[in-house]
């Protein structure tokens, strides 16, 4: 850790000195003492496809990407500065997946109140830790300007049958 702090601190990303997180519960318990917001997010980082005949070749493509990666998972503080980083996972393994298998949901639940902002991919996590993960809205959705309700967008509107008014044959008058 100490050859690590004079490269990030070249780049400003700085760590106070006293602080050594190994653990996302360090990370958590960093930021809770501090009353600070973290901000979470898995970041993607290609590399090689393994050779051809290895069981696990598939295992690192990322469908989001169609390439071959491995994808860390980070927690800073409101400023940037790196508090945790994550052993790299397959890059197939979605941000809600690999957060799970690190304990987050379990650390923020039962942990100190932190409040974490992370992107699109951890959506669903607000609910499994007493809304202290804040995602961006569902896509599907949409709040109504007028009411303030949220309402599915035209795209994504349920399918009704429409109703039959009347009879469909005529009578004769």
């Amino acid at each position: 850790m100490g050859e690590i702090r004079p490269l990030l601190a070249e780049r400003g990303c700085t760590i106070s000195p006293g602080v050594r997180l190994r653990t996302p519960a360090g990370a958590v318990d960093h930021l809770g003492a501090g009353g600070q917001t973290g901000i979470i997010d898995g970041t993607g980082i290609r590399v090689r496809r393994p050779a051809a005949g290895r069981e696990d070749r598939g295992v690192l493509i990322s469908g989001k990407n169609e390439q071959n990666a491995v994808e860390p998972m980070i927690l800073t503080d409101q400023n940037g500065r790196v508090l945790f980083g994550s052993p790299a996972g397959p890059g197939s393994c979605a941000d809600i997946t690999h957060a799970r298998q690190l304990g987050l949901v379990e650390l923020l639940a039962d942990g100190p109140v932190v409040e974490v902002l992370a992107d699109a991919g951890h959506q669903g996590l607000g609910a499994r830790t007493g809304r202290r993960v804040v995602t961006p809205p569902h896509r599907k959705f949409k709040n109504d300007a007028r009411t303030g309700a949220r309402r599915r967008t035209s795209g994504s509107a349920r399918r009704t049958p429409h109703a039959v008014s009347g009879s469909s044959t005529a009578s004769p008058t």
